[in-house]
C-alpha cells in the first residue's frame, strides 16, 4: 500500500508572468507517481503559462526526472491528471495522445542523438516518421533547424566529432524539427563546462523569444535557474512533495523553507 497522502503545503509565493486565465499550456493535478508500492511522488500540482520558462528544481533523489516523464508520455501516473492545451494527455486514445505528443520537443539528458548517423540524420529522423515531405523539403528543414541552433554547415559531421555543448545544441535542432509549441529539457547542463551552459541558457532565451515556445527545464545548475526561470516547484525528497513554487529569484530572497535556501543559496548565491 501507498502511504497515505500528505497534507503538507507548499510555500508559494507571487508568481511573475503568470498567464491569465484561458492562456496556460500545461496544468498538472494531483499527479501521484510510483513504481509499484514504491512512492516517487505525490500530490503535485501546478500550472505552466505560455511562454514561461519553467524550472523542475530539488535536490538528488528529489524526483525530478521521474515527474518529467508523464509529462512527456513515457510513463502514465497512478494518479492525477496532466492537461496539455487543455487536454487530458493519459485519457486520450493512443493515436491521440501520439497527435498531442507531436507537439512537444524533448531534449534528453544526454542528447540522445543516434551515433551512427549525421546531424542532418539525426534531425530529419522525426520530420521522416511524421510527415509526407520530400527528401529535399526535409533536407532544407534540417539545414535551418541546425542553424537557427547555431550549427549551420555541420549537417555532415557526426555526434562523436563535436564537442557536448555542438552535441546539446544538435539534439535540441531535432527536438525542434516538428515546430513544437512547449519544449522539455532534462538536465540540459549536465556535463557541460560553465561557459557551454551559459551559452546554451542564452540559446533556449533565444528561442522563447524568437519562437514563442514555452519551456519545461529539470535542472540543478544553479546558474541556469537563476538566470532564465520564470517560474518553479521545488521537489523534496523527503516530503516526496512540492514545498515551495515561484519565481527562483523570489524563492531566493523570500522562501521560508530552509531545503529550498539551503539548495538556492549554494555557491554563494545571495538573494537579489
Amino acid at each position: 500500500m501507498l502511504p497515505p497522502a500528505s497534507h503538507h503545503r507548499p510555500q508559494s509565493l507571487p508568481v511573475a508572468g503568470v498567464s491569465p486565465e484561458g492562456r496556460e499550456h500545461l496544468r498538472v493535478t494531483g499527479l501521484t507517481l510510483a513504481y509499484g508500492d514504491f512512492l516517487v511522488l505525490r500530490d503535485i500540482d501546478f500550472t505552466v503559462g505560455r511562454g514561461e520558462i519553467f524550472i523542475i528544481m530539488g535536490g538528488s533523489g528529489s524526483g525530478k526526472s521521474t515527474l518529467l516523464r508523464p509529462l512527456i508520455g513515457l510513463q502514465p501516473p497512478a494518479a492525477g491528471t496532466v492537461r496539455f492545451a487543455g487536454e487530458d494527455l493519459w485519457q486520450l486514445a493512443p493515436a491521440q495522445r501520439d497527435r498531442l505528443l507531436r507537439r512537444m520537443g524533448i531534449l534528453y539528458q544526454g542528447g540522445a542523438l543516434w551515433s551512427a548517423m549525421t546531424l542532418a540524420e539525426n534531425v530529419a529522423l522525426p520530420l521522416a516518421l511524421n510527415t509526407r515531405l520530400a527528401p529535399g523539403e526535409i533536407a532544407e528543414l534540417v539545414s535551418l533547424k541546425l542553424a537557427l541552433v547555431g550549427l549551420a554547415g555541420f549537417e555532415s559531421f557526426y555526434p562523436a566529432e563535436l564537442s557536448g555543448g555542438m552535441q546539446k545544441r544538435a539534439a535540441l535542432a531535432r527536438a525542434l524539427a516538428l515546430d513544437p509549441e512547449i519544449l522539455f529539457f532534462d538536465e540540459p547542463s549536465a556535463g557541460l563546462d560553465p561557459v557551454s551552459a551559459r551559452r546554451l541558457d542564452e540559446l533556449i532565451l533565444h528561442l522563447r523569444d524568437s519562437l514563442g515556445s514555452t519551456v519545461v527545464i529539470v535542472t540543478h545548475d544553479l546558474a541556469s535557474i537563476l538566470d532564465i526561470g520564470t517560474d518553479s516547484i521545488f521537489l523534496d525528497a523527503e516530503s516526496k512533495t512540492i514545498i515551495a513554487r515561484g519565481p527562483p529569484r523570489e524563492l531566493l530572497a523570500h522562501c521560508p523553507q530552509p531545503r529550498v535556501r539551503e539548495f538556492l543559496t549554494r555557491g554563494g548565491a545571495s538573494p537579489p
